[in-house]
């Protein structure tokens, strides 16, 4: 398997400093070729370049029996990546991928939760914890700023403009824009703020983990001094951890919906489009590249003006 490793690691170079990808969509593009160099090597072959059409058709049909189109999708797009990058780097050469089509993807519009449902769940979050006043913050601002959790969990205190009413945001492909924050929010994080040097405060006591040599104390310590959002022992939350958060507040809030962290971004953009804002700020705002993406908040809003009308209508 050295060769696809190698291979592998020439590819998510490229991803990372020429196409400025994400880490997380350079994580699942190598994933999805690691899997692929999985199959190629149980035929015997060492290399990407030694995949033939019909092996290429063998391993989707493979893969394509239990995957979303979704996923079906992004595999061929990590696939065809991969090989435009090897005639980029190696010069003309076979590409398996070449008459292979990317499945059309149907357009699906997102749940939203209402504004009253929004304070419902900020509502249920007990306050009266050094834990509670965190994780209402975290909703405030997910929902105030149509933050992505990556964005969410990577933000920094330098990062907040408190005076000027806006954050700075470190999105996909290492973009940064700029979005404006309500008073409930800054209030919220401004709350959480003296909590925050108290768990760091008392990481630095402790170091971060008993078991962590000294350098790797110092460069935890020093990662968590700028990050905005910490657990009690100091370190960064994660994705998991801000998912499982907004489950327990979403039951306690007694809300019948499926709701998860990027619930919070649909329902940012929906309330904006629905009052009037300019597609074109919230397209701004929410870090898309396209404004085809954010049209789709037009759609969802539609939907609700037409549920709002039929449920009113006297001949419905």
């Amino acid at each position: 398997m050295a060769n696809f490793e190698s291979e592998i690691k020439a590819f998510a170079g490229y991803l990372r400093l020429e196409r400025s990808l994400s880490k997380n969509t350079v994580l699942a593009y190598t994933q999805d070729l690691a899997q692929f160099a999985s199959f190629l090597n149980s035929k015997g072959k060492s290399s990407f370049t030694e995949a033939s059409s019909q092996d290429v058709d063998d391993y989707l049909s493979a893969r394509f029996s239990a995957t979303s189109k979704r996923t079906q999708s992004r595999i061929i797009s990590s696939l065809k990546a991969f090989y435009k990058f090897n005639h980029i780097e190696n010069g003309k050469q076979e590409n398996p991928m070449e008459r292979i089509d990317t499945p059309k993807l149907t357009r699906t519009l997102p749940d939203v939760l209402s504004v009253e449902e929004v304070n419902k769940i900020i509502d249920s979050v007990d306050v009266s914890t050094d834990e509670g006043v965190r994780n209402r913050a975290i909703i405030e601002l997910l929902y105030s700023c149509g933050l992505r959790v990556s964005e969410l969990i990577t933000l920094k205190v330098s990062d907040l403009f408190f005076k000027e009413q806006f954050v700075r945001v470190v999105g996909k492909g290492n973009k940064q824009r700029l979005i404006p924050i309500g008073e409930y929010a800054i209030a919220a994080v401004n709350n959480w703020l003296p909590i925050r040097e108290k768990f760091l405060s008392q990481a630095k006591d402790r170091g971060t983990g008993a078991t962590l040599g000294k350098h790797k104390k110092s460069e935890k310590l020093s990662e968590a001094e700028n990050t905005l959002f910490l657990n009690r022992r100091g370190g960064r939350l994660t994705r998991q951890m801000i998912f499982m958060m907004i489950q327990k507040q979403v039951a306690a809030a007694e809300i019948n919906k499926e709701v998860h962290p990027h619930t919070f971004r649909h329902s940012f953009a929906t309330h904006l489009v629905e009052n009037g804002a300019d597609l074109r700020a919230v397209q701004d705002m929410l870090g898309h590249e396209s404004i085809l993406t954010t049209e789709i908040y037009t759609h969802v809003s539609t939907r609700q003006w037409m549920k709002n009308i039929l449920d009113h209508h006297p001949q419905r």
